[in-house]
């Protein structure tokens, strides 16, 4: 099966500064793959440059065999880590704007999330908390079919009561054959999820591979071998 994501040694320079330093890991479909590492780690910089939102000083990046553009972004269904709708906007004015985007928003998708999230769509997003926010968005996000989801932090401004409940959200919204990629520094959470694991340390992968085989290999669980290699 062809690869849907790939880097091959992949460095970005920030003046002198090195945030990646030849990376090379690829992503199939049908997987969750865990982005894991520390603040500063290069999760960020590995995440905009697979949206094209920032171009490698030197290697390659494919998506479905090309460069990252236009076409990618298509098939491409991205969460950041930070708000980017209007704080005037309603539930309902967001799910609009997806709709005008993405011919492959779905609708009725994005409200039966919302319903199941307790949300209202008339709601107007100034006056959600930062996880019902931070929900909207995801729903946003998932509601799309797209063949990739890339989810920055999507579990960190919710309480953990709630955590379960957004990774069962994930879970259920997104097709077999697309693949998902968390970046997270809340490994506990997501552990039981994910299929395969990076991890990234000062721009570099010290760390990868399907997560059944680490286990087996360490004798531990990814969050504990994360705390171990990371010190945390």
């Amino acid at each position: 099966m062809a690869a849907l994501v790939e880097f091959e040694l992949v460095t970005k320079n920030y003046g002198s500064k090195k945030v990646l330093d030849d990376v090379s890991f690829t992503i199939e479909p049908g997987k969750i793959y865990g982005l894991l590492g520390p603040n500063g780690s290069g999760k960020s910089t590995t995440i905009k440059i697979i949206n094209d939102l920032l171009q490698p000083t030197s290697g390659a990046v494919r998506i479905e065999g090309q460069a990252p553009g236009v076409a990618s972004k298509k098939i491409i269904s991205y969460l950041p880590d930070r708000n980017y709708l209007s704080d005037w906007m309603k539930v309902e004015d967001a799910f609009k704007l997806f709709e005008d985007f993405y011919a492959d928003f779905d609708r009725k998708r994005a409200e039966d999330m919302l319903q199941s999230l307790n949300i209202e769509k008339t709601a107007r997003l100034k006056t959600l908390s930062k996880g019902t926010l931070e929900k909207v968005q995801l729903v946003l996000i998932m509601a799309r079919r797209a063949k990739l989801y890339v989810l920055d932090e999507p579990i960190a401004g919710v309480d953990p009561a709630a955590r379960d409940y957004i990774l069962q959200t994930i879970l259920k919204n997104y097709a077999e054959d697309s693949s998902i990629l968390i970046s997270t520094h809340l490994i506990t959470d997501i552990e039981k999820v994910l299929d395969e694991v990076l991890f990234l340390q000062n721009g570099r992968i010290v760390l990868q591979g399907a997560v059944d085989d680490i286990r087996a290999e360490y004798g531990k669980s990814i969050d504990s071998l994360f705390r171990e290699v990371f010190k945390c």
